[in-house]
């Protein structure tokens, strides 16, 4: 990945709330469609796995190759989890088909309180 492999950052001793992270990719050039629908493709069984909070895909409207996801999860144990799972091993595995570079993670503490 652009900015290292999927060792997640422990949590901060003070740390309550969910832990979260935004992604962004670029498709390879007619590859862009193909990658909307290969992402998209991970929300449905994302969002049904416990302790997914949130998982959202977007698509940049002028630079219509630019995507940006992002995930809250409960835990870092459940976002482990879900690394871990076969559908999303496969898509890191074949991610190099659709992409322009890598993906660029970033881990993010959350600032603001989290309602549940």
């Amino acid at each position: 990945m652009a900015n290292g492999d999927l060792a997640l950052p422990s949590p901060d001793s003070d740390e309550d709330g969910p832990y979260a992270l935004v992604g962004a990719t670029r498709a390879k050039r007619g590859f862009a469609d193909a990658l909307e629908k290969r992402l998209v493709s991970l929300v449905a069984p994302t969002r049904r796995e416990a302790g997914a909070l949130a998982y959202h895909v977007h698509r940049d409207r002028a630079d219509r190759d630019f995507f940006v996801f992002y995930e809250a999860w409960s835990s870092v144990q459940t976002l482990r989890q879900h690394l871990a799972q076969p559908y999303i091993q496969e898509f890191l595995a074949e991610r190099q088909n659709y992409l322009d570079g890598d993906l660029d993670i970033r881990w993010l503490r959350m600032s603001s309180p989290y309602n549940t």
